[in-house]
């Protein structure tokens, strides 16, 4: 039987890898796991942070601080309905972040929890730590942004179809999985197709362990996430396949691209490195990003050693299809795009490692473990010293914006008013504003009906540094700004400022 002792110490033939059972079983382990989650964002994340720009237009969808931003082509909804309750009822971003750190830490239980009956409990409590200790779970724990969560409904679709595939189907194995993958493919539809394709590839063939239902009610499950998407896409953007070719051509055209090296980079602490054209800042801070796929492979060997080598193997072909797209089709990286690759990757890296510390522990060697405890020390260490950076500079990206959307309402500059130009978006959100944009991917508006509109509301063109005003700005007022100026066009805003 898994996890016993044996009864008397071995004196010959192989060491046993099995590990000792955890007599209290896993949820007040996943319990801890999950509570530790939602301190570290509590205490770390949340305190003084500001909304980022992709926020601040899933936020204004619903609510907030500010008319709806323009929603681009490539974002899906999702995100703004799971912000919705917390953003209808308050414009604080703590509010938010508060509500944001307990769902994401209350998702993470069910999404491990779901899997107790085919992980142990040292193998499924080590992944979700291994999960939750990583720099980006942890800063995109408490935001609005929909990566964690297409990494949360990846480990619970993978975690659901691993128990349907093991056992006797049950309906509420089938609908738990399609649930998933309809979470997901609400947040990103994208991330939606990649986690389904080699689910349903599992459920139909895989031999003496076929689900055709399984492999439909995945199929349905991306179908109903990827619904509203579509439907908006005829709503508003002329079509399905104008939708796909604008959402194309706003992330810089999909087609091979080598980016395996930028996302290393990235782990520096950058969360968008985009043109990626940055050097080595700080390799070490990749290196266990590099280890990864080594790591896995062990873990598949330990868990087919245990009789769970068919678990491992599913959760690591998810996990690399889920980042297949962001490694090799997209020209830029972040790393909260290889979320849902990490969460499911550290189900055999967990297989390793405690393959590795029963080992050490059977063998009776307190130095193994002692090291093993060691790299796990510092690994833990250099995810939060990059967390500490990331928090310190969005921080300052914050305090930035405040500023300028300060400068923006003491000029006369507030609701309702529309700012367009340079950091627009994020700017007008801050300062209660609506944002419109005459060009590039947020075009939504012409010179023409932005200068009609000043003839009615405040509307600010920004400019930053010494950048040239556009055409649209002749016979504006200029003001200073903390980051550049702005152009005040003839209007009510106009003559709020010289008045």
């Amino acid at each position: 039987m898994y996890g016993t002792r044996p009864t008397r110490p071995v004196q010959q033939g192989p060491v046993s890898t099995r590990p000792v059972r955890w007599a209290a079983g896993p949820l007040p382990w996943l319990t801890a796991v999950a509570l530790l989650f939602a301190a570290a964002q509590l205490a770390f994340v949340v305190p003084g942070s500001g909304l980022a720009w992709d926020e601040t237009v899933y936020v204004s969808q619903v609510g907030g601080n500010a008319p709806a931003a323009y929603f681009s082509a490539p974002r899906a909804r999702g995100i703004s309905y799971l912000v919705a309750p917390a953003a209808a009822l308050t414009a604080s971003t703590t509010a938010l972040r508060t509500y944001l750190a307990l769902m994401s830490a209350a998702a993470l239980f069910v999404a491990l929890r779901i899997w107790r009956t085919v992980l142990p409990t040292p193998v499924l409590v080590g992944a979700g730590a291994l999960f939750a200790a990583l720099w980006p779970t942890l800063f995109y724990g408490p935001a609005a942004m929909p990566n964690l969560w297409c990494a949360l409904g990846s480990l619970a679709a993978t975690g659901w179809t691993a128990r349907t595939l093991r056992g006797a189907p049950r309906p509420a194995e089938t609908t738990g999985a399609a649930s998933a993958v309809a979470l997901v493919a609400l947040m990103r539809p994208a991330d939606g197709f990649w986690l389904a394709l080699p689910l349903m590839l599992a459920a139909v063939l895989v031999p003496g362990r076929r689900r055709p239902a399984l492999g439909a009610a995945l199929g349905g499950g991306l179908v109903v996430g990827c619904a509203p998407w579509v439907a908006e896409a005829y709503a508003h953007y002329g079509g399905l396949i104008s939708r796909l070719h604008r959402a194309g051509e706003i992330q810089g055209g999909l087609g091979w691209n080598f980016a395996v090296d930028d996302h290393l980079r990235a782990l520096a602490g950058r969360t968008l490195c985009r043109p990626c054209d940055i050097g080595w800042e700080s390799p070490a801070t990749a290196v266990w990003a590099a280890a990864l796929p080594l790591l896995a492979v062990g873990g598949i060997m330990a868990a087919r050693r245990a009789g769970r080598g068919p678990v491992a193997l599913l959760a690591t072909a998810t996990g690399i299809s889920t980042a297949v797209p962001y490694l090799f089709l997209v020209e830029y990286a972040a790393p909260r795009f290889l979320l849902p690759a990490y969460a499911l990757l550290a189900v055999p890296v967990a297989e390793y490692l405690t393959c590795v510390c029963a080992r050490t522990h059977r063998a009776r060697r307190p130095a193994g473990t002692a090291a093993l405890a060691l790299v796990l020390a510092v690994h833990v260490g250099v995810q939060l010293s990059v967390l500490s950076h990331v928090i310190r500079t969005s921080h300052a990206t914050g305090a930035r914006f405040a500023a300028v959307a300060g400068a923006l309402n003491r000029a006369g500059v507030r609701a309702p008013c529309v700012v367009s130009g340079d950091d627009a978006v994020p700017i007008a959100y801050y300062a209660g504003c609506a944002s419109r944009q005459t060009g590039g991917h947020d075009a939504s508006i012409t010179p023409e009906a932005l200068r009609d509109l000043a003839r009615r509301v405040p509307v600010a063109v920004l400019v930053t540094g010494g950048g040239v005003a556009p055409p649209v700005t002749r016979g504006s007022h200029v003001v200073p700004l903390p980051t550049g100026r702005a152009h005040l066009l003839p209007g009510p805003a106009v003559d709020r400022a010289r008045g």
